[in-house]
């Protein structure tokens, strides 16, 4: 089978492989990846620049630290037309770690890396030779993973060969498209369900019922923002009176995003707006210990986020205070 088959497969099947549940990211994940690269060979006078597709896996030693096997096959490497156009074939394996920036559920991880490397590529038959030639390589190299799901990603990056044979470098620049399995670190727990509100006490018969106000709180975000927007402080502000009006109060500020990105940058993010209307509130007069902050990431939308309307109303922080009237 052609490499460019195999690779057909490799990257429908990791396409189709974000289906499982078990797949996640963090500590403990195993990430398989398809790529292809364009290098720019150096190292070997005779030799014109090629194209690289490849594949690796790699497992992650802890949320950030990954160790990668990868291998790559220089298929459409030529020789130069004075030594007769000759049609080059190698093979590389490597052994790399890499380093992610960032944090566990970023839709974006940069990444540096370094590791070694062994290649063989046929010799140029004009030159006098036959057969391979083997080297080794020193690796290093940086890039960006995108997290498309929590389980796709899409890579960008370069890498720099060094050859310890003759002290010439070889540089590549790599896309690539892959998914990981396994890892606990992506994975968020869902926040707690609210406690439920104590039952009223009973009254008696004979005597009226008590009169029951309420203020409720309804603050939008902008896109990706936690940041409360000066139009809103109005709104905190009658909340905070109202609170202080009635001291025995308590509140939960309940954060929430709209579908876009993955589950658990989502999660951090409705917390963040959750925490920031808290700060307001707290900043407002109302003691830390009546706010409980709540952040529910994408689970409870209130409007289709198939719309862009849609998914500025679920891109919000609630909240509701109950007291008996004086």
């Amino acid at each position: 089978m052609k490499l460019k088959n195999t690779l057909g497969l490799a990257i429908g099947s990791l396409i189709a492989a974000t289906s499982f549940g078990a797949l996640a990211q963090g500590q403990g994940a195993v990430e398989g990846e398809a790529f292809w690269g364009k290098t720019w060979n150096h190292s070997v006078d005779s030799y014109q620049n090629g194209r690289t597709p490849g594949v690796s896996i790699g497992y992650f030693l802890t949320d950030d630290v990954s160790v990668n096997l990868t291998y790559r096959k220089d298929e459409y490497t030529r020789s130069d037309a004075d030594t007769g156009n000759q049609r080059i074939r190698g093979d590389h394996f490597g052994l790399k770690s890499q380093y992610h920036f960032g944090q566990v559920g970023d839709m974006f991880r940069p990444y540096v890396e370094g590791g070694v490397s062994h290649g063989s590529m046929s010799n140029v038959v004009a030159d006098g030779h036959t057969g391979r030639d083997g080297s080794t390589y020193l690796t290093t190299g940086a890039g960006v993973k995108m997290y498309i799901t929590d389980n796709l990603y899409a890579r960008a990056g370069g890498e720099a060969d060094y050859k310890l044979d003759n002290g010439r470098w070889d540089y590549q620049a790599l896309i690539g498209l892959g998914v990981n399995f396994g890892g606990s670190g992506g994975k968020v727990a869902p926040a707690p369900a609210p406690a439920p509100e104590p039952a009223p006490a009973p009254v008696a018969e004979s005597a009226p019922a008590p009169e029951v106000v309420k203020v409720q709180l309804d603050v939008k975000f902008d896109f990706n923002k936690a940041v409360v927007k000066p139009n809103s402080y109005g709104d905190v502000k009658s909340l905070a009176d109202f609170m202080k009006q009635y001291p025995k109060t308590t509140t939960q500020v309940s954060g929430h995003t709209d579908n876009v990105g993955p589950d658990a940058y989502n999660q951090k993010l409705s917390q963040k707006r959750a925490d920031a209307v808290k700060q307001v509130l707290v900043k407002d007069g109302v003691r830390a210990d009546r706010i409980t902050s709540v952040g529910y990431g994408k689970t409870r939308p209130v409007a289709d986020n198939a719309t862009e309307a849609g998914r500025a109303m679920n891109r919000r922080v609630e909240a509701s205070v109950e007291a008996q009237a004086q």
